[in-house]
């Protein structure tokens, strides 16, 4: 009943901000809305997909959100999992997923993704524990705790909505106290995992450089196919893949700054600003552009045009 109550609160809420011109509509069907908070850097995504929503990718944020319509199906943790509402999505940054709706009329979230920093600051304040600022780990990747469920959609109303400060800050706190009690332990890495972390921080290093397999398979001191083989296995994506999903967190992190695409993919390693929108649309449903006039409000003229 609080679950049902709460979604059509939700829904009705925040169609009426929709005349503001939130709403990225796709002609099959799909809508993402997607809002930025300035002062703490949350960003909250309200989208609907019917099929495919998006291809593996990742995030430098925890994201914290709850299906409020139809099934959400999507990889996470070498696990296949189903939300539907009334269950919390939980999803810790660099995790890598993807999403789909598995049946007809499609799925309708609402999302929360909570910048590490401010997070582990919240936390601490009210000493609710520390937080791992390279990998926090969540138990469950889905929570069945209706107390959660409804923490994240009064929070995710009151940013989305921009309900003012206090209401905010009030809502937040509320959700971070709930959400301490869903923090694990990161699992330790033994010795054999070494050769990857060396593998995994070349990459990080070297980000926005040309890399070679063969570069990277002599730096951890192994060969290409058993690296390759053993990336996966501790990272769930390929060394390629790895990176492009790196440079797609670097990107989307300078975008919200108010960087150019073009600077952008320069800056990450993109070829050109084409290639870094292919990417950016597979993963995030958006335009790199889109992306960044949502979290600024900055709009970048059309190509061949002058600036007056």
């Amino acid at each position: 009943m609080v679950a049902t109550a709460m979604t059509t609160m939700t829904t009705t809420a925040v169609k009426a901000k929709e005349a503001d011109g939130a709403t990225h509509a796709a002609s099959d069907g799909h809508w993402l809305q997607l809002r930025r908070d300035a002062r703490t850097g949350i960003e909250t995504v309200r989208a609907h997909f019917d099929g495919h929503a998006y291809d593996p990718h990742g995030h430098d944020e925890l994201l914290i959100g709850v299906t409020l319509q139809g099934v959400q199906r999507f990889r996470c943790h070498r696990s296949l999992h189903t939300s539907t509402p009334g269950r919390a999505i939980l999803i810790e940054p660099g995790a890598i997923h993807d999403g789909h709706a598995p049946e007809a009329g499609g799925f309708t979230y609402a999302m929360l993704y909570l910048p590490q920093a401010w997070t582990a600051q919240l936390l601490a304040r009210h000493e609710l524990g520390g937080l791992s600022a390279l990998q926090p780990a969540f138990r469950h990747t889905l929570a069945d705790d209706s107390r959660l469920c409804a923490a994240i959609r009064q929070a995710f109303l009151a940013l989305h909505l921009d309900e003012g400060r206090l209401a905010c800050d009030q809502q937040l706190d509320a959700l971070i106290g709930l959400l301490a009690g869903q923090l694990g332990e990161s699992p330790p890495r033994g010795d054999a995992a070494r050769p990857m972390v060396r593998a995994r921080d070349f990459l990080h290093d070297g980000m926005a450089g040309d890399i070679g397999l063969d570069e990277l398979a002599a730096y951890t001191g192994m060969d290409r196919f058993r690296l390759t083989r053993q990336f996966k296995q501790a990272f769930g994506q390929s060394p390629h893949a790895y990176l492009v999903s790196l440079r797609l967190r670097a990107a989307r992190a300078l975008l919200a700054e108010g960087k150019r695409p073009s600077e952008v993919a320069t800056a990450v390693g993109f070829s050109d600003q084409s290639h870094l929108g292919r990417w950016f649309q597979r993963a995030y449903r958006l335009t790199p552009a889109d992306y960044r006039r949502r979290c600024t409000n900055v709009l970048d003229p059309e190509p061949g045009t002058r600036r007056r």
